[in-house]
């Protein structure tokens, strides 16, 4: 009888508190900008930061708002990133080297710096605290002086100066510890709260870049055409940069003096950074056209008409280098036998290499078709050269690769002077000395843009002019269901204000007379009538 009186009180007791589980509570929300959320938020210091209702400010602010909330939800996944002072990259010849440069800021205050592009490297390193550096007055390069005219003279003028970084005049730059994962000469350091030392050796004859590690921001821009966005769209990346206090071989003899940009498949390259922040997706595509000029884009998936072929591993099953497979070489429509070979692609390269054999079979398919005096040239290590009255026409290299895709190499001649009439040439090919591995370099990626989609592991390219408002925006994986990136914090992203939300919550009154008193009424007048069953059920036991 006790277990039952115990099992018709928690009867009452559950009809009488289902009431208050079934209970609602509201707020009400304003907008951040309506006459009422102004005055909610109006203080003596902020009384004239909030603009006019009809202003052009005010519809900046909103606009502002909205592009902050469209890159919550898209995350990177329809945008590109931009160096601060644009896409563009030159090439300045012989002068730096054959390769491709961009300028880039970095710390605070940005300081500017002209870096190579190297996807066959992985670390961003520039001069630092220098002990032995190339030169860095712009004098003493001459495709970065012009001449001008003053009274009637001529004047040699700098367009812009190269500089030497000094991490202790950036307030952002932080030393870069030897217990830091990344720091891969941390065996090298006595004490793990050393600061990370490195040295980078390159393929050149005693190239290398030697000095500390340390940590900065890379100052980045949304590549937009809105005027509104300007100052939202900025970013500030924080990457690992070598303090470069030491170079030797090339790096002393005009290449690149102010520093590279390594952008391999390495966690400490800044792709890797900057994808890793939620900055972008995972690619980065570059555009060299014949007018010794280009484009870098990160963040770039390329447009959905581009060739591509899958990147392959070759070090213990890890991607060391952007490296793909060649089924064959064809000179116009007739393919060699045996040809096949991997190659590196990589930028920082100015020309091509080609394992032995098969650049042997190459070069002789083209010397065939070339009808001109065979010559050497002083100072170039060429072998197939020549000097004809005229450039002769040669058909084009191709590198067949799986399922079909071929990339053509339309002018595969270098032509480097002309001279009482005579038209000097090269097959600008060397061989590697490695068996079976090539490299493609950057003399042979012009008229493409090249993706380097790391996000799929697979190299793209596709015919391109480099013309900047013809990058279509970044195409969504197929069949990804992955929601999009985080938005990085206001340190990573921007420059302007804070991210305000478009609609604040008001507070919740005190009191609610339809919502509260219909509540109370109807809990009483249930718990009377629980009191009353449980009164007959007692007087019938």
């Amino acid at each position: 009888m006790v277990s039952r009186s115990a099992f018709l009180l928690f009867c009452v007791l559950f009809l009488a508190t289902e009431e208050t589980l079934a209970s609602l509570f509201s707020s009400r929300l304003i907008h951040r900008f309506s006459d009422e959320g102004r005055a909610s938020i109006k203080t003596p210091s902020s009384s004239d930061s909030l603009p006019n209702k009809q202003s052009l400010e005010n519809y900046r602010l909103l606009a502002e708002s909205d592009f902050r909330r469209q890159r919550m939800n898209l995350g990177a996944k329809v945008q590109s990133l931009v160096p601060s002072e644009g896409s563009k990259t030159i090439s300045s010849g012989n002068d730096f080297g054959w390769l491709h440069y961009t300028w880039i800021d970095i710390g605070t205050p940005s300081v500017s710096f002209l870096v190579a592009l190297d996807t066959g490297s992985n670390l961003l390193w520039i001069p630092c605290n220098c002990v032995q550096c190339a030169p860095l007055t712009s004098t003493y390069y001459s495709s970065l002086v012009y001449a001008s005219s003053c009274l009637g003279a001529h004047v040699l003028q700098a367009t812009k100066d190269l500089n030497e970084y000094n991490p202790s005049s950036s307030s952002t730059s932080k030393v870069f510890l030897c217990s830091h994962k990344l720091c891969d000469s941390a065996s090298d350091c006595e004490s793990p709260k050393e600061q990370c030392p490195y040295t980078v050796n390159y393929l050149s004859g005693n190239t290398s870049s030697s000095g500390l590690l340390v940590e900065d921001i890379l100052h980045l821009t949304y590549n937009t055409n809105n005027r509104l966005m300007n100052g939202s769209s900025s970013v500030k990346a924080r990457v690992v940069i070598g303090c470069g206090k030491k170079q030797s071989g090339d790096y002393l003899d005009g290449v690149a003096p102010d520093g590279l940009m390594g952008l391999g498949p390495a966690e400490i390259s800044v792709p890797s950074f900057l994808s890793k922040a939620g900055l972008m997706r995972n690619s980065f595509s570059l555009c060299f056209d014949e007018e010794d000029s280009g484009r870098i884009y990160f963040g770039d998936m390329g447009p959905s008409i581009q060739q591509s072929t899958p990147f392959l591993q070759l070090d213990n099953n890890k991607y060391s280098g952007y490296i793909v497979g060649v089924e064959a070489c064809c000179i116009g429509n007739s393919c060699l036998k045996q040809t096949s070979f991997t190659t590196f692609i990589d930028s920082g390269q100015s020309f091509t290499y080609l394992p032995e054999e098969i650049y042997r079979k190459v070069a002789l398919e083209i010397d065939r078709h070339i009808n001109a005096t065979s010559k050497n040239f002083e100072g170039v290590s060429w072998e197939y050269c020549y000097e004809s009255s005229a450039e002769p026409k040669v058909p084009a290299i191709k590198l067949k690769f799986s399922h079909n895709n071929t990339f053509v190499i339309h002018k595969p001649l270098f032509v480097f002077q002309q001279s009482q009439g005579l038209v000097q040439f090269c097959l600008p090919i060397s061989p590697s000395g490695q068996e079976g591995i090539g490299s493609i370099g950057q003399n042979y990626m012009r008229g493409y843009r090249m993706v380097f989609d790391r996000e799929n592991m697979k190299l793209g390219w596709s015919p391109s002019k480099c013309q900047e408002d013809k990058i279509e925006p970044p195409q969504a994986s197929p069949g990804s269901t992955s929601s999009p990136n985080p938005l990085p914090t206001d340190e990573q992203q921007s420059r302007g204000g804070h991210a305000v939300s478009p609609a604040i919550a008001g507070k919740t009154p005190s009191k609610t007379p339809s919502s509260s008193s219909s509540y109370s009424f109807s809990s009483i007048m249930r718990l009377f009538n629980s009191l009353l069953l449980l009164h007959w059920l007692a007087s019938l036991m």
